[in-house]
């Protein structure tokens, strides 16, 4: 009775299954073909219905900003990782749209100029090819070829 009181240690335990298998084993070769079929199909059945076993992986660990080791992954890098390209894709519309504004108000201002300066009457500038005219700047070419014709008289 004082074996049953006492708590077998792991090597006993392997000890008593390896025992009894070849017990179970050796009393199985005994047995009739349909009985060794069954019991080769609860085993496998068994067998696949068993816990799966514990895989320990390996996972860095790092000290934290206190000195202590924690495997913690949160730290200001994670923030950081997603915040960072909305921080630039944010800064990037926004420099696009003041570049913009600013391209737009010289363009106005060039008009502005054009009005304030020239002696063009003001019909012209209803005209939809005037902003043209005004891009190409005064008619270079138009003065070329008159001094041009001036040349051959």
């Amino acid at each position: 009775m004082k074996h049953l009181d006492e708590a077998l240690n792991q090597t006993q335990v392997d000890q008593f299954g390896r025992a009894s298998a070849a017990l179970l084993s050796q009393g199985a070769r005994n047995l009739p073909t349909d009985i060794k079929d069954r019991l080769h199909a609860a085993r496998m059945k068994a067998i696949s219905a068993r816990k799966a076993e514990k895989v320990f992986a390996k996972k860095a660990v790092f000290a934290g900003n206190t000195g202590h080791l924690s495997s913690n992954s949160k730290g200001i890098w994670d923030t950081v990782g997603w915040a960072a390209p909305l921080v630039v894709l944010v800064f990037g519309l926004i420099g696009i749209a003041q570049w913009q504004n600013d391209s737009r108000i010289t363009d106005i201002a060039e008009v502005d100029a054009a009005l304030l300066t020239d002696d063009v009457p003001p019909d012209a500038y209803a005209d939809s090819g005037f902003l043209a005219f005004l891009k190409n700047g005064p008619l270079s070419d138009a003065q070329d070829n008159t001094s041009e014709i001036h040349n051959n008289k």
